[in-house]
């Protein structure tokens, strides 16, 4: 199994990133959660298949239509345990 912790900047609140990313992750069978910051920003923590996790970190690069993505940035994973599944929206 391996986690990522994800912090995406650009266009990706209110042009249903968030969804977008839950149904990628729920699809390739990975754990966690998805969440906006009111700053804009959106952060995702997952765990998983490697090849799951490289699925989801390729989809969170272009996210669906309307995004924008500027920056992905990998956040420490040390503070995520027993992550949530099925993959869910955190508000």
């Amino acid at each position: 199994m391996t986690t990522v912790h994800l912090e995406i900047v650009g266009k990706v609140q209110g042009v249903g990133f968030r969804w977008f990313v839950r149904e990628t992750a729920r699809r390739s069978g990975l754990a966690g959660w998805v969440r906006n910051h009111d700053d804009g920003r959106v952060e995702i923590a997952a765990s998983g298949t490697q090849t799951a996790i490289d699925e989801l970190t390729n989809v969170a690069r272009t996210g669906p239509p309307g995004a924008r993505v500027d920056r992905i940035t990998e956040l420490p994973v040390d503070d995520l345990s027993d992550l949530p599944r099925p993959f869910t929206v955190v508000r």
